[in-house]
């Protein structure tokens, strides 16, 4: 096994970036839906249904862009159809948001059967003029895909709303006390069905960013348990947007690090490998649990309970 080289080391940490974006963009979307209270478990597959979505756009269109709208559309339409039942009609979110998950799995193979051969277009070449070409952190920082910056600038946004605006306030309120929120002439119901589709686009995009940036094809079954990833996350960076970033990076880096040690030709076999992000993530969570007491601290006090506003 070679040492590791400062050229070397600059790609792990571009596809450290790359892998981790797609997981950042999940995690967030879920932060944005905990936060309003209302836990949904459906992640996998609205991610799924984004990937097919997005895929099939980029295939036809030859555009990035029009591909990730279909999926931030497609994730927020089964976002909506979620919101509908567990906000107004009262189900359970465990039970919807795991029968979503099952039913964007299931619709994606069936759409995606004509896809599994089809090939995207050109893509482009993205690089920060005057940047891209300083040594090692030009290949390391600045030849991502624009989408990778701007998952970094959501964060650092987010973290302003949530605790500097009246709107991350309020959103707050409902996710801590919606009766209170109620009482106070905020429309909880409304707000809560806003902040699901949103986080419902936000896992589309990363979902569109899988077929069309990250793995430019389409698999049944690809995005490969990043929605469930996403979903731990946002309770190990207990629902802070910095430290979903942090986490997200931290499970892109252990990603790329397995694939890193496969090509130097380390003696593992290579399932292990393929099994230490997942590892990595029940270890965090597991160290994280130990404490519960500071997760109750940090976590929405109405997290996954039903508001009935004339109670």
């Amino acid at each position: 096994m070679t040492g590791l080289t400062p050229e070397s080391l600059a790609l792990l940490i571009a596809a450290t970036l790359n892998a981790g974006t797609v997981v950042a963009l999940a995690s967030l979307g879920l932060l944005i839906n905990e936060r309003a209270g209302v836990l949904n478990l459906g992640a996998e597959g609205m991610m799924l249904v984004a990937a097919i979505a997005g895929f099939a756009t980029g295939v036809h269109t030859g555009s990035d862009w029009l591909g990730f709208a279909a999926g931030a559309a497609a994730g927020a339409v089964l976002a909506g159809a979620f919101g509908l039942l567990v906000i107004w009609l009262n189900t359970n979110q465990y039970a919807t948001g795991l029968a979503l998950s099952l039913f964007g799995a299931g619709l994606s193979a069936f759409v995606g059967i004509t896809y599994t051969q089809q090939r995207l277009p050109e893509r482009p070449h993205f690089a920060i003029p005057g940047l891209a070409d300083l040594p090692f952190v030009g290949p390391a920082f600045f030849k991502q895909h624009p989408l990778v910056y701007l998952t970094i600038a959501l964060a650092i946004g987010l973290t302003w709303f949530l605790m500097r605006s009246r709107a991350g306030l309020v959103l707050r309120a409902v996710g801590e006390s919606p009766e209170s929120a109620h009482a106070l002439g905020y429309a909880v119901r409304p707000i809560r069905l806003l902040a699901v589709m949103t986080g419902g686009a936000l896992c589309g995009i990363a979902g569109a960013y899988i077929s069309l940036v990250y793995t430019p094809l389409w698999v049944e079954g690809m995005v490969a348990g990043k929605g469930w990833i996403a979903l731990a996350l946002t309770t190990f960076a207990t629902w802070r947007p910095a430290r979903v970033l942090l986490g997200a990076y931290l499970f892109g880096g252990v990603t790329m690090l397995q694939f890193q040690m496969q090509g130097q030709g380390v003696q593992i076999p290579s399932q292990f490998l393929t099994m230490l992000p997942y590892i990595a993530t029940i270890v965090v969570l597991v160290l994280i649990s130990r404490n519960p007491t500071w997760i109750r601290i940090n976590m929405p006090a109405s997290l996954g309970k039903p508001f009935h506003p004339g109670a």
